[in-house]
């Protein structure tokens, strides 16, 4: 996955934004800088900031003559960048001072240097002095070893992942691996969304699909590590609906059940749409008045109870109640009672 040497590292890293025509004191002192500036900073950002320097004069001499402002709008906008102009005038004056107007040769004297750590001490010794010391491990490395399962226990920061790689890890392979896994990083495994259908690890490694699960390969898909790991920007995807069985077999006891839960239940009526309904007329009295109501009746029947004394006309629904009083010399009374829905 990285025969191909096609990631921002390879073109833009600490290893080539140097000057190779310059002196190996200037070589190594540019090495040192485009490390510094490369923490938290985005490869084509450095290596954009490198070429300003360069084009100012990148030496000792130089960088402690210019001014923090001058130094400050070569450099930006690198993360961090007003910190970094600190750093870089208070160690260029260290190594005019102390090692000769070259950097230091050792991981001891790299680390003393301020805005360098453990990382940057490590590369600088391999790419500048070309002395392997230990494993650079910045954000990529410290993440895919632990998505990979490479760490016995889950590290908390980079350095703890590089005393975890240091206790298996072939001492040969030491200066390898950091340039491997940043570019393997910034192509395949991201921080976010990782690539992981377009991966050949995707079976072995124990990370796989947790962060992306919405881009797990499905057989035959473009993904898939048995095809050629080709993107494609409209995909066509056949949605396929499976729809559940209705008739699911049950035991002998399950159905007895059913069909006895079936048999007493009323089967459901069907909605019809509303009609007119016919108009009661309900008359009494000796006088000869008339006392007509017209009821509408609800969705259920109309029922007659018949009480002691009283007849009633009662519609189950609560809508409207009649109440007629017995007796034959009583005139009727006219109840009527709506409900607002």
């Amino acid at each position: 996955m990285r025969s191909g040497r096609d990631a921002p590292v390879d073109h833009m890293g600490a290893e080539k934004c140097y000057d190779p025509q310059a002196s190996p004191e200037v070589m190594r002192y540019q090495v040192l800088v485009s490390l510094m500036l490369s923490s938290q900073t985005k490869d084509q950002v450095t290596a954009a900031a490198m070429q300003r320097l360069r084009s100012h004069g990148l030496t000792v001499p130089t960088i402690l003559k210019t001014d923090d402002d001058t130094l400050g709008k070569l450099i930006y906008p690198v993360g961090f960048w007003r910190t970094k102009v600190k750093y870089i005038k208070q160690t260029t004056e260290i190594i005019h001072r102390e090692f000769g107007g070259d950097i230091p040769n050792t991981l001891e004297g790299l680390v003393r240097l301020p805005g360098v750590g453990p990382k940057m001490a490590h590369l600088a010794m391999a790419i500048a002095w070309n002395q392997v010391s230990g494993i650079g491990v910045d954000t990529h490395v410290h993440r895919i070893s632990n998505r990979l399962g490479w760490t016995r226990t889950k590290t908390k920061n980079p350095e703890e992942t590089r005393k975890a790689l240091e206790d298996w890890l072939p001492r040969d392979l030491w200066q390898e691996i950091n340039l491997l896994l940043v570019g393997f990083g910034q192509q395949v495994c991201l921080p976010v969304g990782p690539f992981c259908s377009a991966c050949l690890n995707q079976h072995i490694c124990p990370s796989a699909h947790l962060t992306s699960p919405n881009k797990r390969p499905k057989p035959g898909s473009p993904g898939s590590p048995r095809e050629p790991a080709t993107m494609h920007k409209n995909p066509k995807i056949n949605l396929e609906i499976k729809e559940e069985p209705t008739n699911i077999p049950l035991s002998p006891v399950h159905s007895h059940r059913r069909r006895a839960r079936n048999t007493e239940e009323a089967p459901v009526a069907t909605k019809e749409p509303k009609e007119e309904q016919p108009v009661v007329h309900l008359a009494s009295g000796t006088k000869g008045k008339k006392a007509q109501s017209e009821v509408q009746a609800g969705p259920q029947p109309v029922k007659l109870r018949k009480r002691k004394g009283k007849t009633g006309l009662s519609v189950p629904t609560g809508g409207i109640k009649e109440k007629q009083k017995g007796g034959p010399a009583s005139s009727t009374k006219l109840r009527t009672r709506t409900h607002k829905h």
